[in-house]
């Protein structure tokens, strides 16, 4: 299993262009809540929903790559769930409409970063990356809070730095 660094740095060669980031800051979240809220569906006649299966299996997976990072994301990750299912009662019968209609808003605004960036999203040549993006911006999310700037640093040599958008 790759480390938290590796699989950072990884995600960051695609995400490099501040425009970029900036626009996964709404989209991803956006794309998390909808994903809960399209799996929101009993499983086998139970009360567990694919949506808290999924919730489970992925935050297993950040407390495996990193302890504290993980935390961070089962908070993150437990806010979306619990924004999808407000989605979901929102929209009541046209919950999954509900769910996909946000679910295309997160990837326009994700489209339009990458065009910024001139690079395809991360996730084409790595599926991996699908995983990766929600980490990546809490973990920016922490850089700019002043946090965990060893791990900045170790980003920036493997992926270069951030560039500010040009403006026009």
């Amino acid at each position: 299993m790759r480390t938290l660094r590796e699989q950072l740095s990884q995600y960051a060669l695609y995400h490099r262009d501040q425009r970029n980031i900036l626009t996964h800051f709404a989209g991803i979240p956006l794309i998390v809540i909808s994903v809960f809220g399209m799996l929101s569906f009993p499983l086998f006649g139970t009360a567990i929903s694919a949506a808290v299966v999924l919730l489970v299996l992925s935050c297993l997976y950040y407390l495996l790559l990193d302890l504290k990072f993980g935390v961070l994301m089962l908070l993150f990750s437990a806010g979306c769930f619990a924004l999808s299912q407000q989605l979901v009662q929102l929209f009541a019968e046209q919950w999954l409409w509900g769910s996909v209609a946000v679910f295309a808003v997160g990837w326009v605004l994700q489209f339009i970063g990458h065009y910024f960036e001139g690079k395809k999203p991360a996730f084409v040549d790595d599926l991996m990356g699908l995983l990766i993006g929600p980490l990546f911006i809490v973990a920016e999310w922490v850089f700019i809070a002043g946090f965990a700037t060893e791990l900045k640093q170790q980003i920036e040599t493997d992926a270069g730095p951030v560039r500010q958008g040009k403006a026009g």
